[in-house]
């Protein structure tokens, strides 16, 4: 069975920074992109940032660009989401995504593997 974990959530003061992580199981995702995602209360999930199976190319939305950083480790399994500069905007669950189709990330395409989330609050 095919998991994706996620951890490192918690709360933090505007300003402050955050580590995500996400191993997965069940599966090697070192052919396929992977990638963050997020759902702030009463909105709908958006794409944060992703990652191709190489790592040679990441892409992050534009509210994020400059304070996030997407890597990962294929010997691992895991992908990570480095957030800096995090503001109260960015309060959200975060999402662990992987595709089991595609090596490279592209907007509209579907995600395969979803993880249960983990909760970001930042205080102002």
């Amino acid at each position: 069975q095919v998991q994706l974990v996620e951890s490192g959530g918690g709360l933090v003061q505007a300003g402050g920074s955050l580590r995500l992580s996400c191993a997965a199981s069940g599966r090697t995702f070192s052919s396929y992109a992977m990638g963050w995602f997020r759902q702030a209360p009463g909105k709908e999930r958006e794409f944060v940032a992703a990652i191709s199976w190489s790592g040679g190319s990441t892409y992050y939305a534009d509210s994020v660009k400059g304070r996030f950083t997407i890597s990962r480790e294929n010997a691992k399994n895991t992908v990570y989401l480095q957030m800096n500069s995090l503001k109260p905007e960015d309060t959200a669950v975060y999402y662990c995504a992987a595709s089991a189709s595609d090596s490279y990330y592209s907007p509209g395409r579907a995600m395969h593997y979803w993880g249960q989330g983990t909760q970001v609050t930042v205080s102002s």
